[in-house]
Formats: C-alpha cells, structure tokens, sequence
C-alpha cells in the first residue's frame, strides 16, 4: 500500500499515539513504556516451571516491553508465582500478559477470569480472548476487571496489637498484627486502648490496641505524568524521544503499571491454515471499536487501524530473524515484516529467545531489530505524507 494511503499510526510515534483521547489508561501507558525504554519486544515465556519463568524474567525483563505469559503449563503456579512476577515486573519495567485465550460463555470466563487457583485478573494487566461465542465476551470479561479494580482501589485493613500482662508472659511483650482487605465504599479510622493498669493488684493490665482504617486508594489508577514535548513532536529522523534524556528519570516520571485491566481480541492467527476468516477479523476490529473502554488492540498478523479515530495496538506472535515455519504449522515472520511492511506495534518472540544459549543477547537482538524497522517504518511513512 502507498505510504500516502496508509493508516496515520504507521507513521506517528509511539509517543505521539500515546496521547490520543480514547485510549484505556493501560494502553497510554504501554505506548509511553514503549517509547522511553525504547523496546516494541515481547517475550513469549514458555515455560513449566516458576523457576523458569522467573529466571526467564529476570535474564530479559530489562529488553522487553510486555512478557507473555502461559499460566497454566506452571506445573507450581502459585501466589508465589504470582508476588514475584509482579515485583519483577515493577523492577525491570515491562507490563505482563496472559496468553488465556478466553471462549467460553460469559459466566464461566468471568469465573476462569477472577478465581481458581490463578486467579488471573490480580495479576495479568492484559488477557485476550476469542469472540466466536459473540460479542458478550467483551461485557463479561470487561465486569470481572472492573469488579477486581474496584476491590483494589478500596479495602480495610486493620491491625491488632496486645501488649499481654507481664506476669503471664514473665516480663516479655508480644505483638499481634493482622490485615484483612475487602471491598467497601466509605473512609473510618476506630481505635481501642483498655485501661492500663489496676491499683488494686498493682500490676500492669493486657494492653490492646485495634485500628481499622477504611481507604480508596487513588494513587495507582491516577493519570500518568503529563507528556513532554519530547513525547509528542513530530519528526523525520530517529528523534522521537531526547537522546540527552535519561531514560531512567523518564520512567520514573512514569511510575508503575496503572491497576487497570484491559484486552486484545484474537482477531489473526500465524498457524498455517487456520480458520479465521476475513469477515471474522472485521467482526473482531467492530467490537473493538465499541468497546474502546477495555479492548486495548489485537493479536494479529498486521495493523487493524483502518478508520479515521482506530488506534488499537496489534502485537503480532510468531516472529524470528529468519522466515519459516515449523512441523507443527507455525509461520515465521521478520520483525521487519511485521513492524515495517504490517505495521504491527509489538513483536512477540518465544522460542528465538527460549532456544538462544543466552537469552539475554537474543532479546536484545530482537529488541534492537524490532526498532530498527519501527524507526524506519516512520521515516518512510513521513517522507510520503
């Protein structure tokens, strides 16, 4: 397609989409994570084990933007998996998403979404799912994530502590610190001190003390710092973000990952032969488009933006240096296939990175490749504008 008949996406930055009005708090925040750290890269973490995965987080978290998760090949997931994920996560910088695939009906994906044993909505920020069981899929996954917003952004917590008599204890003080949360809507601080001493035995009482604090937390799911002109500007060169910027203050300024939950629909497929359609994909680009509150983009072979206000983000898997394919269907493309001539925004890599002996080098490879052709899509598509 001729440059001056392209998408306006293709050829604004990262930056500059960042600042388009309807986009989920989670989606600004990914286009400013990929902008500053300078990675359209996501790492498909294929792997059974914890260790693995952590490990595997650890050794290419600092070249990613998002890492992909398969939660249920974990053979010992747990809210351990889960903690240190998470704090992995917040350290090296990148933003994780569930590969869950949900299709199902409305109440069982909002089950499969919010409970079990991995409880995916507490710690996935993005999931994707099918539409093929109809567009009620979106409002189901949609209330689930709003429900588990809601529950985070308000909680009670409430600490115990007792100071017990020193005749029963001979002398020694013990403490009791409890913290339960829940879901409520109101702010109230209770506490409670007995008396502390009685006269008549001459001896120093039990103290205890309960706080209970009832609070909304709105620190995690205020408006990201304000863009700089550096963010926004227009250019023609590999100027997009200032070269005399730390990248480190900038994602400071950025700060964590919002407590936002947000979705791609499977609308393209990379296995040979698969059973998406056209018409399906366009099915998948309408329910997008009207649910633009929760359906941040796309998994997909190439850029879905086709109408004027479209500024979805597609991620684009099954990608290595070399084109192929393996005996089990999968197709391989370039990231200068995908970013330049598809114009998808993130590249994602499994086992280019899995089968690397240092895995380290290959996700910066990656990285490094996928920026490259993303740095040049945008010359090409300025020059023709």
């Amino acid at each position: 397609m001729p440059p001056s008949q392209r998408h306006p996406t293709l050829y604004q930055s990262y930056g500059e989409r960042s600042e388009h009005p309807s986009l989920t708090p989670l989606a600004t925040y990914l286009l400013r994570l990929i902008h500053i750290k300078k990675t359209n890269l996501c790492v498909s973490a294929d792997v059974s084990t914890t260790s693995e995965l952590l490990q595997l987080a650890e050794d290419v978290g600092d070249e990613i933007c998002v890492l992909k998760t398969h939660c249920d090949i974990v053979k010992d997931f747990s809210d351990k998996t889960m903690k240190r994920l998470t704090e992995t996560a917040k350290r090296k910088r990148f933003v994780i998403f569930e590969d869950r695939k949900f299709g199902d009906i409305g109440n069982t994906v909002q089950q499969q979404y919010l409970s079990g044993p991995l409880s995916i909505v507490r710690w996935a920020p993005i999931v994707n799912a099918h539409i093929f069981p109809g567009p009620a899929i979106i409002t189901a996954l949609s209330e689930a994530a709003q429900k588990a917003i809601a529950a985070y952004n308000t909680s009670v917590q409430t600490d115990i502590s007792a100071s017990p008599a020193a005749s029963a204890v001979g002398g020694d003080n013990d403490s009791v610190h409890t913290n339960d949360e829940m879901e409520v809507d109101d702010s109230a601080s209770v506490e409670e001190e007995p008396p502390e001493y009685d006269d008549r035995q001459g001896r120093k009482h039990s103290v205890v003390s309960v706080s209970t604090t009832i609070s909304t937390k709105t620190e995690a799911m205020s408006p990201q710092p304000a863009l700089r002109a550096t963010l926004s500007r227009g250019s023609t060169e590999e100027e997009d973000t200032d070269e005399t910027e730390d990248p480190e203050v900038a994602l400071e300024e950025l700060g964590p990952v919002p407590f936002y939950r947000s979705l791609l629909l499977l609308a393209q497929m990379s296995s040979k032969d698969n059973f998406f359609s056209p018409e399906y994909t366009e099915a998948c680009v309408k329910h997008a488009r009207s649910n633009k509150n929760f359906v941040m983009g796309f998994i997909a072979q190439r850029s879905l933006n086709s109408e004027r206000d479209d500024n979805f983000i597609t991620m684009t898997p099954g990608v290595q240096l070399q084109a192929g394919g393996d005996a089990l269907g999968q197709q391989y493309n370039t990231p200068r296939k995908v970013i330049g001539e598809a114009g998808s925004d993130v590249i994602i890599v499994g086992r280019g990175v899995l089968g690397a002996s240092d895995r380290r080098r290959a996700a910066h490879e990656y990285r490094r490749q996928g920026w490259k052709a993303y740095e040049e899509r945008l010359r090409a598509g300025r020059r023709g504008r």
